[in-house]
């Protein structure tokens, strides 16, 4: 005896979609949130290598 599947109905077809959308939503969220976090490390480390250019003495321009 095999017992056939319901039917879905309409409000929990909605719910899977809204379910996966926001899943979905989620992730995109989130990779977003590293590239931008990778971004603010590779910015860091630019500015802090430029600060510290500027902040070296060299001996040439205090002649």
């Amino acid at each position: 005896m095999t017992d056939s599947p319901k039917p879905a109905s309409p409000s929990s077809d909605r719910a899977a979609r809204l379910r996966e959308a926001l899943r979905e939503n989620l992730k995109r969220r989130k990779t977003q949130l590293r590239g931008r976090a990778a971004l603010a490390a590779e910015g860091e480390g630019e500015s802090a290598g430029a600060e510290r250019a500027l902040a070296a003495p060299s001996g040439d321009s205090h002649r």
